[in-house]
């Protein structure tokens, strides 16, 4: 299995809708192990994510009123990729490629006031 980022708007109040996916693949978050082995590890965890540790556990939905927080986790893990992408056994260009794929859909969310989900 395959982790997916998408960012996601609420139609009605509790009536999330996906937006469509960018067509050049960049929805790809990460390997299903990845929410054990990378975002959700102790190493992030260490490194002072909040957000990314709750993929070991279950999906993860950024609300609207958190994206600008989670963009700023997003840039705490950037500094770190080399180090993340040691750990866990992915390599650094893998973490950096996943991580921009996150980060751009944060950044979409940003822009139409919606949030993102990792799942």
């Amino acid at each position: 299995m395959t982790l997916l980022v998408h960012t996601f708007v609420y139609d009605e109040p509790g009536k999330l809708r996906l937006l469509d996916d960018p067509e050049d693949g960049s929805d790809m978050a990460g390997f299903e192990s990845s929410r054990t082995r990378l975002w959700g590890s102790e190493h992030a965890r260490a490194i002072g994510a909040r957000f990314f540790p709750e993929l070991a556990a279950d999906d993860l939905y950024v609300q609207p009123e958190d994206v600008e927080d989670f963009l700023a986790e997003c840039g705490l893990m950037r500094g770190h990729t080399a180090e993340l992408g040691a750990q866990s056994g992915y390599g650094e260009d893998y973490v950096a490629a996943r991580l921009a794929n996150i980060t751009r859909a944060a950044l979409r969310a940003r822009s139409v006031g919606g949030g993102v989900l990792v799942w």
